[in-house]
């Protein structure tokens, strides 16, 4: 009796697929961070959805109010705007303190890490898959949203009486919410990687924020040169400066010389009338900021972060890649 050995062969009829874009490191970083993945996407569309809602209801209340037929002011802003930009605001941190920071100090405390450099794969490669994975998923959220509250603030900014420049707005129009919470994350991710542990690596990554965001809120109005606006002393303001973020102010002679708004606060009117006789003052000088400048502004310094943050994402590969995990 005969036995016949059948071997499979290749069907050569069909092409080979090449491998898709999740597959290899990127497949299993994805999967490994599954679970924040689809936590991330579903805040994202709930976030989303509440803007959209918001800004239907904003709608509505100012058409109830006759606007934009009839002139409108609202004497503060309304408690959704304020929850809004106050959680827009808190993204980078919350980004920087629940992502960044345990991304690679959990795999150093777990031992993924030491486990990951005795494979094939180059630990480089390894970092950068989970670099790329971690801030794609900063990036599209917080761009996703700040791109909707630009759109739910920009038609109704007017109205608001709220000063632009200010953090609240600021920092959640634009660019700048994405360019500093891929900052703030990717600062997490370098403590994490100095630290190894994720507890102290997240206390550390928190207060570091709370002090960027302070140091941002004192250096946001460096961002472009302020203009000045002149008019008579006992004038009335030009139309324009309604709408503008005033950042100082004094009083000015015919030459151009400029004095303290308080020059002369003189206790009576003939003391006041003799003061500005004296040092010849005939203007009003205000120093302010347009709101044609605002774009301006915001893609400097959203630059200005994203440039550190890829000095600091360089510097975690390099020492990442000298260093044992």
């Amino acid at each position: 009796m005969s036995t016949s050995t059948l071997t499979e062969q290749p069907d050569t009829g069909r092409s080979a697929k090449k491998p898709g874009l999740l597959h290899g490191l990127t497949w299993l970083v994805l999967r490994q961070h599954r679970t924040t993945t689809w936590i991330i996407a579903a805040l994202v569309v709930f976030g989303a959805a509440t803007i959209v809602y918001q800004r239907a209801q904003m709608a509505d209340m100012l058409a109830g109010m006759g606007w934009p037929g009839k002139d409108v002011s609202l004497t503060s802003p309304p408690r959704s705007y304020t929850y809004l930009t106050q959680t827009i605001g808190a993204l980078p941190v919350v980004l920087g303190v629940f992502i960044g920071a345990p991304l690679i100090a959990g795999d150093q405390e777990h031992g993924t890490a030491q486990l990951v450099t005795t494979q094939s794969v180059p630990r480089r490669r390894w970092l950068a898959a989970k670099l790329v994975w971690c801030l794609s998923l900063v990036l599209v959220s917080t761009a996703a949203l700040a791109a909707l509250f630009t759109w739910w603030w920009e038609p109704y900014r007017e109205l608001l009486s709220v000063d632009w420049l200010s953090g609240e707005t600021f920092d959640s129009t634009g660019p700048v919410p994405t360019a500093l919470a891929l900052f703030l994350t990717t600062c997490g991710i370098a403590i994490g990687m100095l630290l190894r542990r994720v507890l102290p690596a997240m206390l550390a990554t928190f207060f570091f924020a709370v002090f960027v965001q302070v140091a941002w809120g004192e250096f946001r109005d460096r961002l472009a040169t302020p203009r000045l606006a002149t008019y008579p002393l006992n004038g009335d303001a030009p139309a324009f400066l309604d709408h503008t973020v005033e950042t100082d102010r004094w009083v000015g002679s015919a030459d151009g010389q400029l004095y303290g708004w308080g020059t002369c606060a003189e206790q009576t009117e003939k003391a006041t009338n003799a003061c500005i006789k004296e040092h010849g003052i005939v203007n009003n000088v205000v120093e302010y900021f347009g709101y044609d400048q605002m774009p301006g502004m915001q893609w400097t310094g959203a630059a200005l972060l994203l440039g550190a943050t890829a000095v600091l994402a360089v510097f975690v590969l390099w020492w990442a890649s000298r260093r044992p995990l």
